[in-house]
């Protein structure tokens, strides 16, 4: 897993520069209405993939932007999304990040998630604990929602996911949380949880790409993930509830959707 390691991280810090490079000279491009894609996520794709293939050379590849069809269960699989928060890029929000996870058989084995703009560097090896910068981390000590800052996303439907999205909002400030916010990085958002800085998150539409380094971060930091059912998380998830695990029942029981 080292040399996976130092290719992920060499291929994120590349990419991360970049980013840096190009912030606030961006020419958004809409996918759909609310989701764009920028030139910056279209090149740094690129540079990581080539790094990966450089080292790798028989490994398969999921890439946001690429959308190469790789089974997320393949025996050697990289899960690159270049520019995580391209609506905040996009829009010259400092808040973004590079997250690239490698997995074996549909396990995360290694995640690195790097924020440029503050140069936070977030490193995980599966069963190695977490790491900011080279330091160990841990999810919070907060044992109850009422102590909790919670925070959220939402995906680009503006229909029922965002309904069902208010009403858990709505539910968790009548069981008087702390606050919630958005900010806008799924990857950042589980990196924040596994450093301490949030108490839960939760998504209800995701892709591999937003959470597989994320949730090895959260795993390995002490943190619980599960989907929003109740399952176990894994690369064919299509959701996210997370939490630093003390929280973990009283959360669910809130943000929980079953059909």
């Amino acid at each position: 897993m080292q040399e996976i390691l130092e290719c992920a991280v060499g291929a994120a810090r590349a990419a991360g520069k970049m980013l840096l490079n190009k912030f606030e000279t961006v020419h958004p491009v809409e996918k759909t209405k609310n989701n764009l894609v920028t030139e910056a996520d279209l090149e740094c794709e690129e540079a990581i993939v080539e790094a990966v293939r450089k080292d790798f050379p028989g490994h398969s590849i999921l890439a946001e932007e690429r959308r190469t069809g790789a089974d997320v269960l393949s025996d050697h699989l990289w899960i690159i999304d270049p520019l995580d928060g391209t609506n905040n890029y996009a829009h010259t929000i400092p808040h973004f990040c590079v997250s690239i996870a490698y997995a074996e058989a549909g396990k995360p084995l290694v995640g690195v998630v790097y924020d440029p703009v503050r140069n936070e560097f977030f490193s995980s090896v599966k069963g190695k604990g977490a790491f900011l910068n080279g330091k160990r981390i841990e999810a919070s000590r907060t044992k109850n929602v009422t102590e909790s800052i919670i925070t959220t996303g939402f995906y680009y439907d503006r229909g029922k996911l965002m309904e069902r999205t208010l009403a858990s909002i709505h539910s968790l400030f009548n069981a008087d949380i702390r606050g919630i916010r958005r900010l806008g990085s799924a990857a950042l958002d589980l990196c924040w949880v596994a450093c301490g800085r949030f108490d839960g998150y939760f998504e209800y539409q995701l892709s591999p790409w937003d959470f597989a380094a994320g949730m090895l971060l959260v795993k390995e930091a002490g943190g619980t993930c599960i989907d929003r059912e109740g399952r176990e998380l894994g690369l064919t998830s299509k959701s996210v509830v997370a939490s630093n695990g003390k929280i973990h029942d009283e959360f669910f029981r809130i943000v929980g959707w079953r059909e």
